[in-house]
């Protein structure tokens, strides 16, 4: 997800419509009426799949996140954190790495100093075993 898919969920719930609009419209240009169409109507899916799971999502971080529910969390955090769950459990169609990274990506550009370090920790934890194993191969390899 992009950054811009972002900002309705910091903004919370009631400026949310209105925010998927404008996203919306940033994907549309002069002529282009289908494409507006098909965009509103991708991302309006993708928004009502997200806060379908959210609970579940909040759940899972609550689990992983030691010391740190998702009540005592910044706003910034706890969405990239669950923007990022959301692809690793439910997209498949973005590999874990690549949401990791974009959510370490958006706490150096929308946290504080401590944001990157707090998210890539908590979404490790849920990466597979498996995986990191063959990341720490790749790595040694290189």
């Amino acid at each position: 997800m992009s950054y811009k898919k972002l900002i309705p969920f910091i903004n919370g719930e009631n400026e949310l419509a209105a925010n998927v609009v404008t996203m919306a419209e940033d994907y549309c240009f002069a002529g282009a009426d289908e494409l507006f169409l098909y965009n509103y109507s991708k991302i309006t899916e993708e928004r009502e799949e997200f806060l379908a799971t959210l609970k579940e999502i909040d759940k899972k971080i609550d689990e992983v996140a030691a010391g740190w529910k998702t009540k005592r969390m910044g706003k910034v955090e706890l969405t990239i954190l669950r923007l990022a769950v959301y692809e690793m459990l439910y997209d498949d169609t973005i590999p874990e790495k690549v949401s990791v990274n974009e959510a370490v990506e958006l706490a150096k550009k929308f946290g504080g100093n401590e944001s990157p370090a707090f998210v890539n920790g908590v979404l490790a934890k849920f990466i597979p075993k498996e995986e990191k194993k063959e990341e720490s191969k790749e790595d040694q390899e290189a």
